[in-house]
């Protein structure tokens, strides 16, 4: 599994490819997944902040999330929960529940004999 990882502003460091990876990872062995493109980019802002946005790309189509904390694991984590509910949206999508028309209730009439009320 290769995760293409970016670093703008900041050094990507083994303990972040790994932390990143590990994410991507998990995303794969919890959803049963097979993920076929992952991207992840880091960036260090100038008021301190880390902004980690990551993309994966599965059969069913692409998703994209993003986070910005101070702590930069922290950032990682909630990435990570926001790709992991477009996953399981995405993977759900055709079990939704859709609304349904309501069926008119049908009034049957008791039959009534032409030729017995014509003779009366």
């Amino acid at each position: 599994m290769k995760v293409e990882i970016t670093g703008n502003n900041i050094d990507i460091t083994p303990g972040i490819r790994e932390r990143i990876e590990g994410k991507f990872k998990k995303l794969e062995d919890k959803r049963n997944l097979d993920i076929i493109g992952r991207h992840a980019s880091v960036t260090k802002r100038a008021n301190g902040k880390h902004k980690v946005e990551a993309q994966a790309t599965i059969a069913g189509g692409k998703v994209a999330a993003s986070a910005e904390q101070e702590d930069l694991f922290g950032a990682i984590r909630e990435m990570y929960q926001k790709l992991e509910r477009q996953l399981d949206k995405l993977q759900h999508k055709g079990e939704a529940r859709r609304a349904t028309h309501a069926q008119a209730p049908v009034i049957e009439e008791p039959e009534v004999d032409l030729e017995e009320e014509y003779e009366q």
